[in-house]
């Protein structure tokens, strides 16, 4: 039962990421901790793994597709992300589990707001 959780999971994350084009750690750390009551260490590691195969291959190319996608950029970024991704996990590892939540909360909840009332 708790694998079809997971795919169920998985798949409703896939359409709201798909749809508004945030990675799904938006929704899926959040669901594992809260849901499955998941540590916050291993809810965001786990959901790192996940997104490497799938984190927009087809979402990606829909959007490629559809004349949205600046290659060039998208390059300049993953190479900035891939560095600093390792150095984000070195650093989050080092950080009790409940200072992670709670830098992991104020971070949606800042970026929630400035998407609400920015311009």
């Amino acid at each position: 039962m708790e694998s079809a959780q997971f795919i169920l999971l998985g798949l409703v994350v896939g359409v709201l990421s798909g749809l508004m084009g945030v990675g799904g750690a938006v929704f899926i750390v959040p669901a594992l901790v809260y849901i499955f009551g998941w540590q916050q260490h291993m809810a965001q590691g786990t959901t790192l793994a996940m997104l490497i195969p799938p984190i927009g291959i087809l979402a990606a190319w829909r959007y490629y597709t559809a004349g949205h996608v600046d290659i060039r950029v998208a390059l300049l970024m993953c190479a900035g992300f891939f560095v600093g991704g390792y150095f984000g996990g070195l650093f989050a590892n080092q950080l009790p589990g409940e200072t992670l939540r709670k830098i992991f909360g104020i971070a949606l909840l800042a970026i929630s707001i400035k998407m609400i009332f920015g311009k």
